[in-house]
């Protein structure tokens, strides 16, 4: 695949088939203002059939493929809203797009998911897309949680950029 990262392709497809998610992870927390670097976008979908069928049809769309360390332009896979809906409440697909890698997060560590994330989330406008990007407060439970290197090391930035807000 295309080894350009254009998040604002992959959030164009998305919003071309009304796919209904959270943005979340590292880009969700650049749009709200930090420092931080990402190579990826992360979403978790509205899970019900519907909203998964449109998730499959923009990724068919972006030509997605499993991402993995083995085979550079990913592997193929079964792209539609049964796969998706048979992959369980703790699943994260790794994937390759001719827009660069995204991940999908059913339910992200320290959270219930896209319900959960939905209530406190902030609408903020993007290259001309309307995104609903997870709280920056949802955003540290979240990576608190995982309790990855890459989010400890995020955590003190994050938590910085939070309190400079609330003075």
């Amino acid at each position: 695949m295309d080894d350009a990262f254009r998040p604002e392709e992959i959030l164009a497809a998305l919003a071309a088939q009304n796919v209904r998610f959270v943005l979340i992870g590292g880009m969700a927390a650049i749009l709200h203002g930090d420092a931080g670097v990402t190579v990826d976008l992360d979403i978790v979908p509205a899970g019900d059939a519907e909203n998964l069928d449109r998730l499959a049809a923009a990724l068919r769309g972006l030509n997605a493929r499993i991402r993995t360390e083995g085979e550079p332009n990913g592997l193929p896979f079964d792209c539609s809203a049964t796969f998706l809906s048979n992959l369980g409440p703790d699943a994260l697909l790794n994937l390759t797009t001719c827009a660069g890698d995204m991940d999908i997060v059913l339910m992200p560590a320290g959270t219930r998911g896209f319900n959960d994330l939905r209530q406190d989330a902030v609408a903020i406008d993007t290259a001309g897309i309307m995104l609903l990007v997870a709280s920056l407060p949802d955003i540290i439970r979240s990576k608190a949680a995982a309790d990855r290197d890459k989010d400890r090391q995020a955590l003190p930035r994050l938590r910085a950029l939070l309190e400079r807000r609330r003075r």
